[in-house]
C-alpha cells in the first residue's frame, strides 16, 4: 500500500479535464459548490483552475496519465485506475485514519493489522506489518504512528517501522561484547519468567511480549542481509532510480519476497495548497520510476499476480485555485468528493479505467466508490471476508469496513 500522504492532485496525474483549461482563471460555477464543505476556500472567490501539465493516452487501454508520470504511463496496461473515489474527511489526519483504519475514531485497527489478524505469517523471521515512511524535497505532511496502530487487536499485530537509511530497526544489534548465544540464554530467560507471570494473569499482551521478545532475536540474523542491497543486481537497482521512496520500494519488494504479509509506504510530500507546479514535478518525479520499477520487478519475478499494489492519497485537490494565480504560489484546497486511486496485480484486471467524475471533476458522474469499498475489495482478493473478519471488543464485533454497507468492485475484478 502506497500511501501519497497529503493529497496528490488528480488533475495533474490521472483525471483529465479540458473543460478546466477552458474555464481557468473564471469564475467557478456555483451551482457545483453551494451547499458543499471545503476545506480552506470557504468564503473566498472561487476560480477554475486548469492543469499545468498535458495528459496523453497510453497503451492498447487508452489510459490517459499526465506527462508528469511517464514511467508510470509505460505501464497503463497493468493499471486498474479508480477515478469516482470518495471519503467522508476533508482534514488531513482524519482521511488518513479514515483510509488505513476505516473509522476516524482512536483505537480502531489499521488494514496492516487487521490482514496479518486475518491472515496469519508467512514468515516466523519478519514482522507480518512493515511501514517505512519518506518525507521528500518540499515538504512533509504528518504522519501519526497510529495509521499502522493494531488498535484493539493484540499488540504483536502492530505494523513495525523500519528506517531506510542506517540500521533498519534500532537496537537491532547486539551490545558489545554480547555473543549471540548470550543473548539467546536472556531471550529463554526472560520468556521463562513472563510464562510465570503469564500463568496468574489471563492477560494476551504477556503472550504478545514473550513472542515479540523471540521475533526480536530472530530480527537479528533476519533483518541486516534483508536490508542490504548491495546484494541486487545493479540492474535491478537502477530499475527503481534514486533516493528514499526508490530504496523503499525496492526493500518493499524484497520484504514480499521474504514473507512479509502488508507493507505500507507513506511519502508525506503532496499537500500543494502553495506552489503547487514546482511541488507536483518533484513529487512526481521523485515516485515516477520507483512506482514503475516495484510493478516491472514483481511481474518479471511471477510476484504480481500474487500481490496487490495500491497507490492512494487520503483525498484529492479542488477543481479551483487556491492563492493567486498571478503569483507562483497557487495550488488547490482539499477535496474530499472526488478523488483517483490505482492498483495493479492481485489478480485485478489489469487496463483498467474505472468510474468518471463531471466535466469540472468537482462530482462524481458514474460508479462512486467509498473508501470501505476498496477495503472490502482488498480483502476479497486476499481471500477474506470483510463481514466475517471481526474482533469482539467491549461487546462489539468490530471490523475494518464498520457497519455500513460495503460492496466488493466486482466489475475491476479478473
Amino acid at each position: 500500500f502506497l500511501c501519497m500522504a497529503g493529497g496528490p492532485s488528480q488533475f495533474e496525474t490521472f483525471d483529465w479535464k479540458p473543460v478546466l483549461k477552458d474555464l481557468h482563471d473564471k469564475p467557478f460555477p456555483e451551482s457545483f459548490t453551494k451547499g458543499q464543505q471545503l476545506a480552506q476556500l470557504q468564503g473566498a472567490v472561487l476560480k477554475a483552475r486548469g492543469s499545468f501539465t498535458a495528459f496523453q493516452k497510453h497503451g492498447k487501454s487508452g489510459i490517459e496519465v499526465s506527462d508528469l508520470f511517464p514511467h508510470i504511463a509505460s505501464l497503463a496496461d497493468e493499471l486498474c485506475v479508480i477515478r469516482s473515489m470518495q471519503t467522508e474527511q476533508i482534514n488531513h489526519d482524519t482521511a488518513h485514519a479514515f483510509m488505513n483504519t476505516g473509522s476516524i475514531i482512536k483505537g480502531r485497527p489499521s488494514m496492516g493489522s487487521w490482514l496479518t489478524y486475518g491472515l496469519g505469517a508467512e514468515t516466523q523471521d519478519l514482522p507480518g506489518f512493515i511501514v517505512l515512511t519518506s518525507a521528500g524535497k518540499s515538504g512533509q505532511q504528518p504522519i501519526s504512528a497510529r495509521q499502522w496502530s493494531s488498535g484493539v487487536l493484540p499488540s504483536r499485530f502492530q505494523g513495525i517501522q523500519f528506517q531506510s537509511r542506517g540500521d533498519a530497526v534500532h537496537y537491532i544489534g547486539n551490545p558489545d561484547g554480547v555473543c549471540q548465544s548470550t543473548q539467546r540464554q536472556v531471550v529463554d530467560e526472560i520468556a521463562r519468567m513472563n510464562g510465570f507471570l503469564g500463568e496468574q494473569q489471563n492477560d494476551p499482551e504477556i503472550a504478545t511480549r514473550i513472542s515479540q521478545y523471540e521475533m526480536a532475536f530472530r530480527m537479528q540474523s533476519s533483518v541486516p542481509g534483508l536490508m542490504d542491497l548491495k546484494s541486487e543486481p545493479e540492474s535491478v537497482r537502477k530499475l527503481y532510480g534514486e533516493g528514499d521512496f526508490a530504496r523503499q520500494c525496492l526493500y518493499a519488494r524484497r520484504l514480499v519476497e521474504s514473507g512479509v504479509r502488508f507493507v505500507e509506504l507513506f511519502n508525506a510530500d503532496w499537500d500543494s495548497h502553495a506552489s503547487q507546479d514546482r511541488r507536483l514535478r518533484a513529487g512526481c518525479k521523485t515516485v515516477d520510476q520507483a512506482l514503475a520499477g516495484l510493478i516491472r520487478d514483481l511481474k518479471q519475478r511471477g510476484l504480481l499476480d500474487q500481490t496487490l499494489v495500491v497507490c492512494a492519497g487520503e483525498f484529492g485537490r479542488t477543481p479551483m485555485l487556491q492563492g493567486n494565480e498571478s503569483a507562483e504560489g497557487c495550488g488547490r484546497d482539499h477535496h474530499k468528493d472526488a478523488f483517483t486511486i490505482w492498483m495493479a496485480g492481485g489478480g485485478l484486471k489489469p487496463g483498467v479505467q474505472y468510474g468518471a467524475t463531471d466535466e469540472t471533476g468537482y462530482h462524481i458522474a458514474e460508479n462512486p466508490v467509498e473508501v470501505r469499498d476498496v477495503h472490502a475489495t482488498l480483502f476479497q482478493q486476499l481471500g477474506i471476508d470483510h463481514e466475517k473478519l471481526t474482533f469482539r471488543y467491549q461487546g462489539l464485533d468490530q471490523r475494518l469496513t464498520g457497519v455500513e454497507p460495503a460492496r466488493i468492485i466486482k466489475e475491476i475484478i479478473a
